[in-house]
């Protein structure tokens, strides 16, 4: 079983930047894929980044890519979102999910998920 807790949401305007972390408990942190979600009010949630147990496979949605940055650090058992550039349209509730996450963009594919930040960007 795993638990994950987010923070690091705000209110920010454009262009600026915000750093969400992501702390997991359990003992199997290391195996997991972690992704971060996020959704918008009125839409479906979608995939923002994910990156594997061994930190060098790493894939990004095509909006984030150059603007956003995910690692993590298994022995704090944590992982970051970077976010650069911020823009109105990263306005959502991000979400840390652990699990196969192969494919890296399907919901499904997560058994663990957090409670959400919320990121507000304005212009």
């Amino acid at each position: 079983q795993v638990q994950l807790v987010e923070s690091g949401g705000g209110l920010v305007q454009a262009g600026g930047s915000l750093r969400l972390s992501c702390v997991a408990s359990g003992r199997t942190f290391s195996r997991y894929a972690m992704g971060w979600f996020r959704q918008a009010p009125g839409k479906e949630r979608e995939f923002v980044a994910q990156v594997r147990w061994s930190s060098y496979i790493i894939y990004y949605q095509d909006s984030v890519k150059g603007r956003f940055t995910i690692s993590r650090d298994n022995a704090k058992k944590t992982v970051f979102l970077q976010m650069n550039s911020l823009e109105p349209e990263d306005t959502a509730v991000y979400y840390c999910a652990a699990g196969d996450g192969s494919p890296y963009y399907d919901l499904d594919k997560y058994d663990y998920w957090g409670q959400g930040t919320q990121v507000t960007v304005f212009s």
